[in-house]
């Protein structure tokens, strides 16, 4: 069971979100740690660091609409930062998108630095909003892991291919 409570927040992290956020990086702990059974039994892991990378991709997309949501919601902001925070708030299913095209070493580069962008942003953000104080610890973990994941299939996948080829 997720702690309720994180280090540094003076509030306790609510029980379901703390289900949902962790529970969300189980399909990349799992794709991670498939990526490397299937190198360690010399079968290539190409189809496990796709699945990777395109749910990197999907919750990359999902991070940006926090964005959009907040520049709906905070009535207080300047109309200028309002159009910043919606143009922001696409730009990570953008990248995600571009990531997805192109090939996987670079995939990864892309979803890793959105990833670590948003979470700059969502820093600039918490402040702003008023966001519970338990919120930047829980997204700096998620983002960590999210990444960790990711580089790990990639170098798996790039050891793979220098054993095959």
């Amino acid at each position: 069971m997720p702690d309720a409570r994180l280090r540094g927040s003076a509030e306790p992290v609510p029980r379901a979100v703390a289900w949902l956020g962790y529970g969300g990086l189980l399909p990349f702990v799992a794709l991670a740690a498939a990526s490397v059974l299937a190198h360690l039994s010399n079968h290539p892991p190409a189809v496990w660091q796709a699945a990777l990378l395109a749910y990197g991709a999907t919750i990359l997309s999902f991070v940006g609409a926090l964005h959009w949501g907040f520049a709906m919601a905070l009535r207080d902001i300047p109309a200028a930062q309002r159009t910043a925070s919606f143009v922001w708030s696409v730009m990570p299913a953008l990248m995600a998108w571009v990531a997805l095209l192109t090939p996987p070493q670079v995939a990864t580069a892309l979803i890793v630095a959105g990833l670590c962008v948003h979470y700059w942003r969502d820093r600039r953000l918490a402040v702003q909003a008023g966001l519970p104080s338990w919120y930047l610890p829980m997204r700096l973990r998620l983002t960590w892991v999210a990444c960790l994941c990711l580089l790990l299939g990639a170098t798996v996948a790039m050891l793979h291919s220098g054993v095959a080829g």
